[in-house]
């Protein structure tokens, strides 16, 4: 066995920042705020005219109220003083019972001392879509697009007739163009598929120009190259809303959250989100779930929404290196990439966990990817494909599974994948497989490996190294050591060459690990340390 490489030397890393005290009135004159309100008091509202009959069925199916205060629009009194109050009212949230305003500095005061005004927070930030920059077409393309369908096990969706069909998927990007015109989509077109649009920067329903970025992850869920499936939800269904304003924007965490509210009027079963929102608004020990934007993909996911989110492309950047919000949100399934051509963690993808030490990424899909592009067909890398490519597979897997709570969905996606139940900050649990979903469960994988300690010295005794092509990854031997509460303190990635045992010294473990774990061809054991 030859140590081949490492992927990352992760324990929780405390960043300590010294900062001045923040004041909520020392804003620019154009600034940006959420303002949350006390109560909806009086308010009437009637989910069957509100509500698209996909959404009121989605709630029915899953056992969840066809409404609740949080869907009833907001007063209109309160409403109509903001108005007289504010410089500009941008939006509302029925969600979070808030208004989004341009508010000059010497009326925030008085807007903040109304009795019916909770709390007042700035929204000036900077959001990013994770995709890198296209490169040229090349020989790897064709080959790529049958291995990004086929790694997620997409052969045994097609044999059983799934395709994602009746699942209603919601698409958050920086724009659509050509989606109305290009081949790639020609089969959803002609099906109309694309049920409904809005652009919510420009407030109307062309979505259709700007980045093509949205187009891209578009074609990994549903596109077509020819007669081939670029990605595995061909049949589904699609709300487009265009949310960002350029490749990486200044915007408004608020664009996602009204999107998000307007996928679940809608009848969303599924948003897929390659956004993150990280620097200039954010520091890396913020990423704990809490931002605006994190608290709207669980408060969507409250709704029966799975959100499916990019883990972002900030792998290799020392000044942050870890996930953007929201996919540090508890209920968000969050996306890492793997590299096609080694089939573990591509360099960019960044890691977790949470600054609250919650584990993220949950699974993983290439990072790069045969796509739709502008005009024709190209590739390119960024977690922002990975995304698309796991929510093609979550539709899939909605379908296969109607009545599943929103909750039960992610969880069944996490334990069809290829590494569960070993997880690591750089992987998740490793990449759904569509026949793990669809087989009956089966019997424990036989041991491919076992432990041996002599002295201090502790082996890891391999019991065969032939590959098995079925599996990409069945080569590469995972394991970490981790302390008593089960964190992870450390991790790395081997590949398997011949049976010479891996050897641990037990002096080179950090002092605190109680334990290793070790993945190997399906098998995972744990050899408890007695220090």
């Amino acid at each position: 066995m030859k140590n081949h490489l490492i992927v990352c030397l992760a324990g929780v890393t405390v960043f300590v920042f010294l900062l001045a005290p923040f004041s909520l009135w020392s804003q620019d004159s154009d600034a940006l705020y959420f303002i949350e309100l006390t109560d909806k008091e009086g308010v009437a509202f009637d989910p069957f005219t509100y509500f698209d009959r996909k959404a009121l069925e989605r709630r029915v199916q899953q056992g969840l109220p066809l409404c609740d205060a949080s869907d009833y629009p907001l007063r209109v009194d309160y409403l109509k003083t903001l108005h007289s109050m504010a410089d500009t009212i941008l939006g509302v949230s029925r969600w979070f019972n808030a208004v989004v305003a341009v508010v000059l500095p010497e009326n925030l005061p008085a807007i903040d001392a109304l009795e019916f005004v909770a709390r007042i927070t700035p929204l000036t930030l900077r959001a990013s879509v994770c995709g890198i920059k296209d490169k040229q077409p090349s020989s790897f393309q064709l080959k790529l697009l049958n291995k990004q369908t086929n790694r997620l096990g997409g052969s045994h969706f097609t044999a059983a007739g799934i395709d994602g069909s009746g699942v209603r998927i919601a698409i958050f990007d920086a724009g659509f163009p050509n989606v109305d015109t290009h081949e790639a989509f020609a089969h959803i077109r002609a099906e109309k598929r694309i049920i409904k649009t809005w652009d919510f920067v420009r407030n109307n329903e062309n979505v259709y120009a700007y980045n093509a970025h949205g187009t891209s992850c578009l074609s990994c869920i549903a596109g077509k190259f020819g007669d081939i499936p670029v990605g595995l939800a061909t049949g589904a269904e699609f709300l487009l809303a265009r949310t960002e304003q350029m490749f990486e924007p200044y915007s408004e965490e608020y664009n996602w959250l009204a999107a998000a509210e307007w996928a679940d009027k809608n009848g969303a079963d599924i948003i897929s989100s390659s956004l993150g929102y990280t620097y200039h608004r954010y520091f890396p020990e913020e990423m704990r779930g809490t931002s605006l934007v994190a608290r709207a993909a669980n408060k969507a996911a409250s709704k029966g929404i799975l959100v499916v989110n990019a883990m972002g492309n900030d792998g290799t950047d020392a000044s942050w290196k870890y996930l953007g919000t929201p996919a540090d949100a508890d209920s968000v399934l969050s996306v890492a990439g793997i590299d096609p051509e080694t089939d573990y963690h591509i360099n960019f993808s960044s890691f977790g966990p949470t600054a609250g030490g919650k584990r993220k990424p949950n699974v993983a899909a290439y990072g790069r990817a045969f796509l739709a592009q502008k005009s024709g067909f190209g590739d390119a890398y960024g977690t922002s494909f990975a995304t698309p490519l796991v929510s093609g597979f979550a539709a899939c897997a909605r379908q296969l599974l109607p009545d599943a709570g929103v909750m039960e969905l992610f969880h069944e996606i996490e334990k069809s994948s290829d590494l569960y139940p070993y997880y690591d900050y750089a992987h998740g649990y490793g990449v759904p497989q569509a026949g793990r979903l669809l087989s009956t469960p089966h019997e424990n994988t036989p041991p491919s490996f076992s432990f041996e300690l002599v002295d201090e010295v502790l082996k890891v005794i391999v019991l065969n190294c032939v590959r098995h092509f079925e599996y990409p990854n069945s080569n590469y031997l995972y394991y970490q050591y981790v302390n008593e509460k089960d964190e992870i303190l450390e991790y790395s990635v081997i590949t398997v060459y011949s049976r010479v045992p891996l050897v641990i010294e037990r002096n080179e473990m950090p002092e605190n690990v109680t334990a290793v774990k070790v993945f190997y061809k399906g098998y995972v054991d744990t050899f408890l340390l007695n220090r």
